[in-house]
Parts: C-alpha cells; structure tokens; sequence
C-alpha cells in the first residue's frame, strides 16, 4: 500500500469539494476500482470524507448546519460580547500583530478598538470592512472560502497565506464549550484553520460569552491547555473551571462598566 497515493488522495481533497472514482481511475491507472474504493473508505474512517455514490465529497468543504446563522447571532447577548470585547481591548498594545477571527463578538471588538498603529490579519470580510473605518491600522485579510453561516474565510488558500504572516495575539471566537470535547466549531475547514492559527500564535485569547457552554458542535479545534486566555462574562461550570486550573488556563470574566 502507498503512503504516497494516499498523500496525494488527500492533497486532492484538500484542493477539491468532490473527487470521483474516475479522476481517481485516471490518476492512478494501475490501480483497480476496489483498490481506489478502500481508499476513499481509509478517508473516510478517519473522518476526511464522506463516500458518496461515484466517489467522495471533502469534509472541508462541507459546512454543517448546527451553527445559527450570523444574523441570528448579531444582536444575541448584545451586553456580554461589548463586555468580554472591551475586556479584550485592554489587551492590545499599538505597535502588535494581531490576528482576529470572525464573530459578532469580533465586530464588537472592532467597533471599541483605538485607531492606533496595528497590523491587523482576518479572516472576516466584515471585520476587515469594519476595521478600514480606522485610519491607522495596517489590515491583510485572507483569501480562501467563504462559510456563509460565520461570514468566514477558511481553506488552502487561506492557510497557505497565513504561513508567512507572524501574531502576537490572536482572537478566536469558539461556537461550543464542553469539558469532554473542548472547543469546538461547526465546520472542519474552520476548524483546521483555527489550529494553525494557534500553532503560530504567541498568545491566543479565545472571546465567548455564557451561550456557548454545553454547546458541542462535530470539530474540536483547541483544549483547554492549547490557550492561553478565556474572555467570558459569567464563571464556568465547576469541571471547565478545574481544567482551566490544572491546564493553566486563565479564565477572565468581564464585568460591566
């Protein structure tokens, strides 16, 4: 068995939302149809595709449909995002790197922040909107696939261009907190999107409001010893406040002005 085909099967549908069994076939002739089939069901097992009839669709450019809509989220515990944002705001210096993930609690964030010397990377068209009303920050924003449900940008593209990009801090915004699965997203380009992210961070702050406790979507992307900082405004339950603890986690609860 060759590592090597399988490597290229899965740069394949890093690359592509479908492959058949007939671009499979024409890639790699010798091999028999069978041979090909137990290697879409290899991907499959370990959770990279989901066999369909005549080949398989990419795992990373399916979008569940757990997650609310961005407009349903917008205006939801409007008063604990502005106080876990201005929480966050206190946090950067002019002068920083800082990578800010998508979010209505991200365009919170925005709308307080100075208009100071920053270089600022997203992965929020609308965060990058919001951010051009300032005059001083150096904003980049990422190429890639849009997730319609987050307003996000996600994908190859959108991982090759964070390989050269250097973070202070990062803000990431999760959709579900449980102590068995972590944190957690709905999508699974997302999600492997947030994991580079946090591999190339100094620091990585995650913003989250109370909605999001007990919330398990499919794709965990952190746990609790993977971040630094909590932004909240309420106390965890007792067995997320212990992992913190043990984990070195600190968790910040944001009270009101």
């Amino acid at each position: 068995m060759s590592n090597t085909r399988r490597e290229i099967i899965r740069e394949m549908l890093s690359e592509k939302p479908f492959i058949s069994l007939k671009e499979l076939g024409d890639r790699f002739p010798a091999l028999s149809s069978m041979t090909l089939r137990r290697d879409i069901e290899y991907f499959e097992k370990q959770g990279e595709c989901i066999k369909v009839r005549g080949g398989a669709r990419s795992m990373k450019f399916i979008t569940t449909s757990m997650e609310e809509s961005f407009n349903l989220r917008l205006h939801a515990n409007s008063a604990a995002k502005e106080c876990i944002a201005r929480q966050a705001a206190a946090m950067i210096e002019p002068g920083r790197s800082i990578f800010l993930d998508s979010g209505t609690t991200v365009l919170k964030l925005v709308s307080i922040l100075e208009d100071e010397r920053l270089t600022i990377t997203t992965s929020g068209p609308n965060v990058a909107m919001e951010l051009l009303k300032k005059n001083m920050p150096i904003v980049n924003i990422v190429g890639g696939m849009i997730n319609r449900d987050n307003i996000s940008v996600s994908g190859t593209q959108a991982m090759r261009y964070m390989e050269d990009i250097n973070i202070d801090i990062a803000f990431l915004t999760p959709s579900g907190l449980t102590s068995e699965t972590g944190f957690t997203c709905g999508n699974y380009s997302e999600c492997e999107f947030k994991q580079q992210i946090i591999k190339k961070a100094r620091m990585v702050v995650l913003l989250m409001d109370n909605s999001k406790i007990d919330k398990s979507l499919p794709y965990t992307f952190a746990r609790m010893g993977d971040i630094d900082a909590v932004i909240t405004n309420r106390e965890f339950p007792p067995e997320i406040m212990k992992l913190a603890k043990d984990t070195g986690t600190k968790i910040i609860i944001a009270k009101p002005e």
